[in-house]
């Protein structure tokens, strides 16, 4: 898988687990069937190495332990939109970003930048490209 497939993949688990108590959060990720919730197509999954999924699951779990701290972030820039009033998918984009941009020192900020809004394109609604452009350009 590319880089951007798998952050896709990391992505789509973030935006899952949002839909979990913040107290299942880690035991929903160590699930097995975790790996069986992964939105790939069988030609995806099939292609998809054991290494591949350890990575997904390992950044998605980083992220949230981290969740505290990447959600303060993103609070101290975005004005009148603060994390609990955010959409779902764009949070959950913004929050994958931050985490590369602040904790993944070979992805340079661009990079996570424009990836989130790559994926804002495909998953969001028409004005989540520049929210999540315009959020995460104040923590650079």
């Amino acid at each position: 898988m590319t880089r951007r497939e798998l952050r896709e993949q990391v992505f789509l688990l973030l935006f899952r687990a949002e839909f979990y108590d913040s107290n299942e959060l880690m035991e929903q990720m160590n699930l097995p069937e975790v790996e069986e919730q992964m939105d790939m197509s069988e030609a995806d999954a099939n292609r998809c190495s054991n290494e591949e999924k350890s990575y997904i699951l390992t950044k998605c779990g980083n992220i949230i332990q981290k969740l505290d701290e990447i959600d303060a972030s993103v609070n101290a820039v975005s004005e009148g939109w603060k994390t609990r009033r955010m959409g779902k998918s764009d949070l959950a984009l913004i929050r994958l970003a931050v985490y590369e941009m602040k904790y993944e020192e070979d992805i340079p900020e661009r990079v996570a930048i424009n990836e989130a809004v790559e994926l804002a394109k495909r998953y969001g609604t028409d004005n989540s490209p520049s929210f999540i452009n315009g959020v995460l350009a104040k923590l650079v």
